[in-house]
């Protein structure tokens, strides 16, 4: 197994420090997940800059909440499912509907359900999602808007997944009470 550095707002390359060091302002630390990133500037910059993008969406708060917990789950990332079911329960997503999304179970709220299942469609279909699905999106009230917006979580959240399937990213001590175990 190649071994990757976690870097600090210290440590990093110069071209990484300045994202950490926001990053440090953002959370209260630098995340292991962005210490590992912080190797590239560029997947650093870009994870960044997308994640502001996405939270800046169209997208109702607690369906964004859904969406990045949705993706982690579909790409069994353990660290990203554990921090998104954190900051979800943070944000008051209600917790059962964390548990849900973590399970891989249907959730009660339709509107959440709605995005819960096109993400995964988006997701495991690598993009290919069927013209009825997409209606079936976007008649539970969502707009094409919202489409693109999922498309952007995605884009996202792959970058971060993938990262922490290569480097075997160290979880976090501020994400260990939600602690995920990929089927």
């Amino acid at each position: 197994m190649a071994e990757f550095t976690v870097y600090d707002e210290t440590t990093a390359p110069e071209a990484s420090r300045p994202y950490l060091e926001a990053a440090k302002k953002r959370m209260g630390f630098v995340t292991t997940l962005n210490g590992v990133m912080g190797e590239s500037p560029e997947l650093l910059a870009g994870y960044n800059a997308l994640a502001e993008q996405f939270g800046k969406s169209s997208l109702p708060a607690h369906a964004k909440q859904v969406v990045l917990i949705t993706i982690s789950v579909e790409n069994g990332c353990e660290y990203c499912v554990a921090a998104h079911s954190t900051i979800a329960l943070r944000t008051k997503v209600p917790a059962e509907v964390v548990e849900a999304l973590r399970a891989g179970k249907q959730l009660d709220d339709p509107e959440l359900e709605a995005v819960c299942r096109f993400t995964r469609l988006v997701v495991s279909g690598r993009g290919w999602v069927d013209d009825a699905e997409v209606q079936a999106f976007l008649d539970a009230g969502y707009t094409r808007r919202h489409v693109m917006d999922v498309v952007l979580g995605v884009g996202m959240k792959t970058l971060s997944n993938y990262t922490n399937h290569i480097a075997h990213t160290r979880l976090d001590d501020a994400w260990q009470d939600q602690r995920w175990t990929r089927p």
